[in-house]
């Protein structure tokens, strides 16, 4: 199968957009977009900067919604609505170059640990929202699976698959980062047939260290066949720089080939 090597930089959301040139040159097939900061869908001055760089090379482009402050399962309406609404408009703006954007779920609040069920329902729902709005502009939106912190939806297979089975124009990003966080890289290993989209990057085992592919503990050799016979489509590494990139990148071509 053949795995397209994408790579992103949530580090840089603050950035000049200068930095992105070095993604291409650096060897990859494209840029997964990390639609926060300066690279706000919404704002108009920034996505005419981000299609002036997409214009101007040949990479693909995939995105990963805002995630900032926003929280899919609150319990306050409010910011509930406005979570849903910063995802949609994101999707919106970016069904114009890309067919799949990261999502993150949301999280348990100290208010919401009293209601877990609820919690669960008002997650559910906001899928169900932000699924009809990508259908209708044929992307895909892909729940990701979380790091190793309690009060964050999703952490293990089951409960990504569970919260997203069955509801259209939603699919899962697979991190083997954030699962690497739990221990449970090999428990998601069997689901990757199931994956709509992929994130790679390397730590401890401890935190989110988004560390250069070789730089941490995961076992790349096992994960890399494991995705490359059984999943056909982007692979995006995520990094804190364009030297990460290039350090990620032999070591990709080596393991998922």
């Amino acid at each position: 199968m053949t795995l397209k090597p994408y790579f992103s930089s949530s580090s840089k959301v603050w950035d000049d957009i200068a930095w992105v040139y070095g993604i291409e040159e650096a060897g990859y097939d494209g840029w997964e977009i990390v639609a926060d900061g300066n690279y706000k869908l919404e704002n108009p001055e920034c996505l005419k900067k981000i299609k002036e760089v997409i214009a101007s090379t040949h990479m693909g482009i995939s995105v990963h919604a805002p995630f900032g402050d926003l929280n899919l399962a609150t319990l306050n309406d409010p910011i509930w609505h406005e979570s849903i609404r910063q995802i949609c408009a994101c999707i919106t703006h970016a069904s114009d170059f890309a067919d799949r954007i990261t999502i993150h779920p949301g999280y348990l609040s100290p208010i919401g640990k009293l209601l877990p069920q609820k919690v669960w329902a008002l997650q559910k729902e906001a899928l169900r929202q932000i699924g009809k709005c990508a259908a209708e502009h044929s992307v895909l939106a892909c729940v990701e699976n979380m790091i190793g912190v309690k009060e964050f939806l999703c952490q293990l297979p089951e409960e990504l698959i569970g919260m997203t089975e069955g509801i259209e124009g939603i699919g899962m990003t697979f991190d083997f980062g954030h699962a690497n966080t739990l221990g449970k890289v090999n428990s998601f290993l069997p689901h990757v047939k199931k994956a709509s989209h992929i994130h790679i990057h390397d730590n401890h085992g401890i935190s989110d260290e988004h560390l250069a592919l070789g730089d941490g503990l995961i076992n790349w050799n096992v994960v890399g066949k494991a995705v490359a016979a059984n999943y056909n489509g982007i692979v995006v590494i995520e990094g804190r720089s364009i030297e990460e990139a290039r350090t990620s990148l032999p070591v990709f071509r080596k393991c998922f080939s």
